[in-house]
């Protein structure tokens, strides 16, 4: 064999070997950019993941927030219209006619009298008249005209020796009968 004939046979060597490693090169690659591309898909899937859990997690919170808020107006707004009807009731009261203020004072008296045995009955000053009216009654004669105080209406009783003190306002029976009846009245009102 000639020089030529072993240098063409390198040659072809050569160019096999190149053509080989050539295809072994292609097939890493494409064996490399898929396994990059799984990781790829796999990162993106759980980034995907990650944001989709993070913002239901945040529309969940701006949801209860809302909800909060509302559910808070809605609440100031029940606390609003209860004090309203609250003034109203005191209002109406007052508007009341004296006869209407006397018999209440009258049983008022009755109730304190239970209490204190003897005393001074103090009153407001739009029901002074009215509760004098009442102590002139024979059976109220333990007790005197007090003084001129400033409450809605109702009584204030004293004992003589000042120990003992009942508060028949108007304002102490209407918040008691408001915090017993809160709830009730709420139902009512607002279903």
């Amino acid at each position: 064999m000639g020089l030529e004939a072993v240098i063409a046979e390198i040659k072809e060597k050569g160019r096999n070997t190149s053509e080989t490693i050539l295809k072994e090169a292609e097939t890493k690659k494409v064996e490399i950019l898929n396994i990059a591309q799984q990781k790829s898909e796999t990162i993106k899937v759980a980034a995907q993941d990650e944001v989709e859990r993070f913002s239901s997690h945040i529309i969940s919170q701006e949801e209860a927030a809302g909800h909060l808020a509302v559910k808070r107006e809605f609440l100031n707004k029940q606390k609003e219209l209860m004090d309203e009807v609250y003034q109203e009731v005191f209002q109406k009261i007052s508007d009341m006619p004296e006869s209407f203020h006397q018999e209440s004072i009258s049983s008022l008296l009755k109730k304190a009298k239970e209490e204190i045995k003897e005393g001074k009955v103090s009153c407001c000053a739009r029901d002074e008249k009215a509760l004098k009216a009442v102590l002139t009654k024979s059976e109220f004669s333990e007790f005197s005209f007090g003084q001129i105080i400033d409450i809605d209406g109702g009584i204030i009783v004293e004992s003589e020796d000042g120990n003992l003190q009942v508060d028949f306002s108007y304002r102490t029976f209407l918040s008691q009968i408001w915090e017993s009846g809160l709830k009730e009245a709420s139902d009512t009102l607002f279903g």
